[in-house]
């Protein structure tokens, strides 16, 4: 069977920064693109032996705000990838477009050069919201951006959108919601606030502008519960489509599959190989100009390493895990895990579905905290099954300092 690859490319530029993000994205260096884009190009051509093997068959350009960089560099950079890789022709090509910095023209060039999915940052219906966390466009734009997309030939468009903003009450979220369906999309990403620290949003962390933890899940409830009654199931923690188009790009991260990502800051995962390029753009075109390091992080994964990934990336999924697919990555007993998973099901937390298991909507609320039990009862099997002494040295290394 021929080998398949995600591709990313990352474009950090946007108008200027909104008070939530804290993303590789630069506002006010629009005279570093032209250098940028030839950094992409060179780092693409130089690259292309390492997956000269592969079929594309997922492309996606995300930021920053990829429409800020010009629809003309964008068609450019698909091109040389066309070029020099083995694109498939029913390739999934996602970009991601601001209302504000994308026109109708621009959608029109886009999709005539072979982008076939869109995703608009929408956010949120409340203009009064989308002022305050220093979005640039209104909702009446947002409305404007589908309709364009429509009329330019997308026939795959997504919106992204955030619950538990500043003075947003759950009626608030449901009217975006209704709002949002209401403009007929095939994909929603519905992402909760998180307050990352060094965002304007983060000095607001304890007052009562934010909504607290119970009114993010009432919110999180509410959105799974609309969503299916409009036709939309839930696919991962965060992703809402209608059946048969979730984002095959994404999925790829949640299975493990291969992706490669050019750009500052941008991850790739080939085989057991993970690396991460240096996040300063800057640097990143004097490494690729200069023939430098270009790679920040780097990790060789093991199995065991391979089988973590699968249980916190599947988990994160409606899919979920199974025990089968779990041992032929490490073989390993599954029981200890199957039975955490059976005290969360008995919870109300998880569900296990034709040989499967996954958690429920109210188990995707505390994701990350049952997941952490389930790694560290696959850390303690891994201990278990290797020679005594080490379990005292990994607990011993493990709780030093508390």
């Amino acid at each position: 069977m021929a080998k398949k690859v995600g591709v990313y490319i990352h474009i950090p530029f946007c108008a200027s920064r909104c008070k939530y993000c804290d993303f590789c994205s630069l506002a006010g260096f629009d005279s570093l693109m032209p250098k940028y884009q030839d950094a992409l190009i060179r780092h693409m051509r130089e690259f292309r032996q390492r997956v000269a093997s592969y079929y594309v068959d997922t492309v996606y350009f995300g930021g920053g705000t990829p429409s800020y960089y010009g629809a003309k560099r964008l068609v450019k950079l698909f091109d040389v990838l066309k070029t020099y890789y083995n694109v498939l022709l029913d390739s999934e090509v996602t970009v991601e477009v601001n209302p504000d910095s994308v026109s109708f023209e621009d959608m029109k060039m886009l999709r005539r050069a072979g982008f076939n999915r869109i995703s608009i940052g929408a956010q949120s219906a409340s203009d009064e919201i989308l002022e305050f966390i220093g979005r640039r466009h209104n909702f009446r734009q947002v409305e404007k951006t589908v309709l364009d997309a429509r009329k330019a030939g997308f026939e795959n468009i997504s919106l992204d959108l955030i619950y538990g903003l500043p003075n947003q009450t759950r009626d608030d979220w449901a009217d975006t919601l209704n709002q949002a369906v209401a403009l007929k999309p095939q994909h929603l990403s519905c992402y909760g606030l998180k307050l990352e620290e060094g965002t304007p949003l983060f000095e607001l962390r304890d007052t009562d502008m934010m909504p607290d933890d119970d009114a993010q899940a009432d919110m999180y409830l509410y959105t799974v519960e609309a969503l299916e009654r409009y036709g939309y199931y839930q696919y991962e923690i965060s992703n809402f489509a209608r059946k048969g188009v979730e984002s095959r790009h994404n999925l790829k991260y949640w299975a493990l599959k291969d992706y490669v990502g050019f750009g500052a800051s941008a991850a790739s995962n080939l085989g057991s190989q993970r690396y991460t390029y240096i996040y300063s753009p800057a640097e990143y075109i004097e490494a690729v100009q200069s023939g430098g390091e270009l790679i920040n992080e780097y990790e060789n994964l093991s199995n065991y390493d391979r089988a973590s990934e699968y249980l916190m990336l599947g988990l994160r999924t409606v899919n979920g895990i199974s025990e089968d697919e779990y041992r032929k990555i490490y073989r390993c007993s599954f029981s200890p895990i199957s039975d955490l998973l059976k005290s969360y099901m008995e919870k109300g937390w998880s569900r296990f579905v034709n040989g499967r298991w996954s958690f429920t909507p109210r188990g995707f609320l505390i994701s990350n905290r049952l997941i952490s039990e389930i790694l560290d009862t696959q850390a303690d099997q891994k201990i278990s099954s290797s020679i005594p002494w080490m379990h005292s040295v990994y607990y011993q290394d493990r709780f030093e300092g508390f």
